[in-house]
């Protein structure tokens, strides 16, 4: 929204900016622990796709949604508060719809589920076992 605003562009010409940079960065931030994890760029993908998809289309459709219907917000200028007021909305907004469907999927080993058994498999974690408890380790790089 902001880029969108600053270059004078029309509202749908800045959703879709908004929406296309949304799923850029959204999956980029799964992605990049995942291939630090030394996953593989296909199975990498298959994950970040299953687990952000549904999270990131309701928080687009919902803040943009917001935004859209809020008078005047996507006209505002980026040194008006309505602008950074109705974003700040918008995207509490939109947070609050999709965490029950984030937290419907995590409950059903779905979602960022499956990316989250990933976390903490970087090369230079070893992992200790210890009377039936594991204990990660973190070898130094210095």
């Amino acid at each position: 929204m902001v880029i969108g605003s600053t270059l004078g562009w029309g509202n749908w010409a800045t959703v879709l900016l908004a929406v296309l940079l949304a799923f850029g960065f959204g999956y980029a931030m799964t992605l990049l622990p995942l291939f630090r994890a030394g996953i593989g760029v296909g199975y990498a993908l298959k994950l970040a796709l299953a687990s952000d998809t549904i999270s990131i289309t309701i928080m687009e459709i919902v803040d943009s949604a917001v935004m859209l219907i809020i008078p005047g917000a996507m006209d505002a200028g980026l040194t008006e508060p309505l602008f950074w007021g109705s974003l700040i909305f918008a995207l509490a907004v939109a947070g609050a719809i999709a965490f029950p469907a984030n937290r419907w999927l995590i409950a059903r080993g779905r979602g960022h589920a499956l990316v989250h058994k990933h976390h903490n498999q970087h090369p230079s974690n070893k992992v200790i076992a210890e009377e039936g408890h594991e204990y990660k380790h973190h070898i130094s790089h210095h």
